[in-house]
């Protein structure tokens, strides 16, 4: 698959002056809900409403979804109030039946984006179709499988096609219910500047506190658009109620919103960024000769390891090391997300040097 201006074609053609808004509720509860938060949506920027209709959860026992029985109320509320609709389908029997109900946009999850088994049979099932078909990242952090589900269905001949940024799963407890790892989404974005992007705030999320945040972060990354759980009384949802918002609490975002202009003609701006940049790529030149010279001294702890046969791993050092840079990262203005991150990568790479080293 190439980037090509085209694939931006679905998104021009609504002609909005603002981001694409996709809102409503993680679940379609009852008739009554749906139409209810359809009807609040209407008049705000969202264009699309959203449900999921089959909703199985990490463990069963919880609330599942309602089925098809879903479909017919989204394909209500397209009627009363002219939004578009969409919803999630896992397997090609829910395609042909999201298709028979006329759901405008189908999204693939993030638990089936990982199985390339199953992204084949949905995407053999929407062969040609004129439908929009938007993909969530994977749940584990993988831009190839999620490059690759975008490209099965892009050799079956659909060519309204987008990415939803949602996330990913990570071992460790952080603020956020999946971890942005905003670097694979700019990735993608580097690779693929035409396939538009879509935020997916309240999967980072987990909580409704931070949605704006993250939404925010999201335009100033000229992304295309965000999915925002909404629905009409949150704390009564029956699935990811601590994630949804109210209609009116979207309504707000959007206008508390600030839209970035991509660039600015300023030469005074341009003179500015220009000599900012030229100082980044100075200090970013610093950064690997510092890295270099600290792999050097792994090479040499390396060697008086191996010496007196002493493991490589020395979990107490490690940790000492941890804690002591977390609170110098603090002092500098630097998240301990960020220093954990920073330091375990380079740890990791001095593990590999010092095992080099014991196996020459």
């Amino acid at each position: 698959m190439e980037n090509k201006k085209e694939l931006r074609n679905w998104l021009d053609a609504f002609g909005l002056d603002h981001p694409l808004v996709i809102a409503g509720p993680c679940s379609a509860e009852t008739e009554e809900q749906v139409l209810k938060i359809a009807h609040q949506l209407k008049d705000s920027d969202a264009t699309v409403l959203r449900a999921g209709i089959w909703k199985p959860r990490t463990r069963p026992g919880n609330f599942e979804g309602v089925g098809a029985l879903g479909l017919k109320w989204l394909k209500k509320a397209k009627e009363e109030t002219g939004m578009l609709t969409t919803t999630e389908v896992a397997n090609p029997h829910h395609v042909d039946l999201a298709l028979e109900n006329d759901i405008d946009i189908l999204w693939i999850g993030a638990r089936t984006t990982v199985s390339p088994f199953i992204v084949q049979e949905i995407a053999e099932a929407l062969k040609g179709t004129d439908k929009t078909v938007l993909v969530k990242n994977p749940v584990n952090p993988d831009l190839s499988l999620w490059l690759g589900a975008v490209e099965r269905l892009y050799t079956q001949d659909i060519k309204n096609l987008g990415v939803i940024h949602r996330g990913f799963s990570a071992y460790e407890k952080t603020k956020y219910r999946n971890n942005p790892e905003w670097q694979i989404a700019i990735e993608l974005q580097n690779k693929f500047p035409d396939l538009p992007l879509i935020l997916d705030p309240s999967h980072i999320a987990g909580r409704r506190d931070i949605i704006f945040d993250l939404c925010q972060t999201a335009l100033d990354l000229n992304y295309d658009g965000i999915m925002v759980e909404t629905h009409h009384t949150p704390d009564d949802a029956w699935s990811d109620a601590a994630q949804q918002i109210t209609p009116s609490t979207l309504i707000q975002i959007m206008k508390d919103l600030k839209i970035r202009k991509e660039i600015s003609e300023s030469e005074e701006f341009q003179n500015k960024l220009g000599t900012l940049r030229a100082k980044i790529d100075v200090a970013d030149n610093q950064l690997i000769e510092l890295l270099a010279k600290r792999m050097k001294v792994s090479d040499e702890i390396g060697q008086v390891k191996k010496s007196q046969n002493v493991s490589v791993l020395q979990t107490k050092r490690w940790n000492e090391i941890l804690g002591k840079m977390v609170l110098e990262g603090e002092q500098h203005g630097l998240s301990e997300e960020f220093i954990l991150r920073l330091f375990k990568a380079v740890h990791q790479e001095s593990i590999n040097h010092q095992e080099k080293i014991m196996k020459a």
